[in-house]
Order: C-alpha cells, then structure tokens, then sequence
C-alpha cells in the first residue's frame, strides 16, 4: 500500500506533468490553450436571487447587481458557423476584491447530458459548468440558458459581435442538482465590444474565483486547475487580469 508521502508524490508528478503539457500547448497556440477564438464585450449581471430553499451560496440566493465583462468563445475552434463546443466566460467585478469568474460550455439541459460538453452552432441554447460544485453538503451545477426575451446572438463570433452591437443578446443564469431542473436566479446582458488587446489580455481562475459558498471538486476541477494556471503563466496573465471596471467598464 503507497505511503501518504508516495501518494503526494504521484499526485505531484500528475500536476507537473498536466502544467507541461498545457504550457507547451499554450505556446503552440502563441495564446489560450482552451478557447483560443473568442471575443469580448461589457456586460452585466443582474441576481433576482432565490425564492425556493436557499442554496446557501450568497451570490445565487440574493439579489445583486454586478458590472461584468463577457467573452463567447468557441473550443476548437472551427471555422465560422461550423458546429463547436461554444464557451461563455462571465466575470463579475467587485474591485477593490476579486473578481467572480463563471464559465460554461455548450452542453444540455438534461440531468444525464448536463456534465457533457456538446458541439452545436448557435450562441443561443443551453451551457452548463460541466463540473460539479460543493455547495455545503449539496452538489450543484451551474448554467447559462437561452433568454427567451433575448436577440439572437447568432452562429459565429461576427454574428455575436454583430448582435451585441444592435440590441445586446442576454443569457437566463440558472442552478440545480445533479438530477434536479434549472432553476434560474439571474440575467447575464452582454454589452460593447472590447478590443483584441483586452481580449487576449483577461485571464479566467474557474477555481480561485469562485464565489463564496461554492467548492469545485472533483477531477474536472483538478484538471482545469493545472490546465488554467499553466495557461496562465505561460502567456504572461494573471488570474486577475481584466478584473479591474476601470479597463472593461
């Protein structure tokens, strides 16, 4: 049976060995190791808060307003209106303390589809935090869905960017159990366009920049953990970087 010393160890050379491959990745890329073509705007982020059993995690159970910047992402990425794994990464700024950092990928609303990211080609439908989080003795997912009320934020990033001109596409923010339906609390309303140098400069902690009251557990979490940092460092950003309303706002 490995000691707890050879357990930490092996648990080392796993996180040395992600943090390798993501840097060299990174560099490869000459940017993002994940989501590479995006496009970044102003926003903000309205909380209705909750009106069932609480969950125990502030930011979702009451009300708030938050000047936000939003980047919509694809994965791979494909070329113009070809299917990907579309990403939305919302910040919620809060200087002079950091930033929350939310992100969502394209998946399902289904409880069995939930923890899958999923190709599609619009903007508009559903994206789900794929991890779990901890939430006391509670495990939650999070997601941005499809507004109703919204324009359509289209099928490639010229098209988003086109809309977010015009009127300003806006995502229903929603939580649930692993089995449970969504449930919204919030509105994420996408604002102006940023420029290419904000753009490649922000840099999202999926894992430090979590809201109080949410725990991201689990070995998604540990790989997004390694996978963002090695990221990070090598491109020269920090966690923080983006997190100030005096640059996005």
């Amino acid at each position: 049976m490995p000691t707890v010393t050879g357990t930490r160890t092996a648990a080392d050379r796993a996180a040395t060995a992600v943090e390798r491959a993501s840097a060299a990745l990174t560099r490869l890329r000459r940017g993002r190791l994940l989501h590479p073509a995006g496009r970044s705007f102003t926003g903000e982020v309205i909380v209705w808060g909750r009106s069932g059993p609480p969950t125990g995690v502030p930011l979702i159970d009451r009300p708030g307003r938050y000047a936000a910047t939003v980047r919509l992402s694809k994965g791979v990425p494909t070329p113009g209106s070809w299917p990907d794994v579309l990403g939305l990464a919302v910040r919620l700024h809060r200087d002079p303390e950091r930033p929350y950092d939310l992100l969502v990928s394209s998946s399902a609303a289904p409880p069995v589809l939930r923890h899958l990211p999923l190709p599609r080609r619009r903007f508009a439908g559903t994206y789900s935090s794929i991890m779990s989080f901890r939430a006391g003795r509670r495990r939650l997912f999070l997601a941005a869905l499809a507004d109703p009320d919204s324009a359509d934020p289209g099928r490639s990033l010229a098209e988003a960017t086109a809309s977010a001109r015009a009127d300003g596409p806006s995502f229903v923010l929603a939580v649930a159990s692993a089995v449970g339906p969504w449930r919204p609390f919030g509105q994420v309303r996408v604002g102006t366009q940023l420029g290419a140098r904000a753009d490649a400069a922000l840099a999202f902690d999926p894992i430090g920049n979590l809201p109080p009251g949410l725990r991201a557990a689990g070995p998604i979490a540990w790989l997004r953990e390694h996978s963002y940092r090695a990221s990070r460092r090598t491109r020269g950003a920090e966690a923080q970087s983006g997190g100030s309303t005096a640059v996005t706002v």
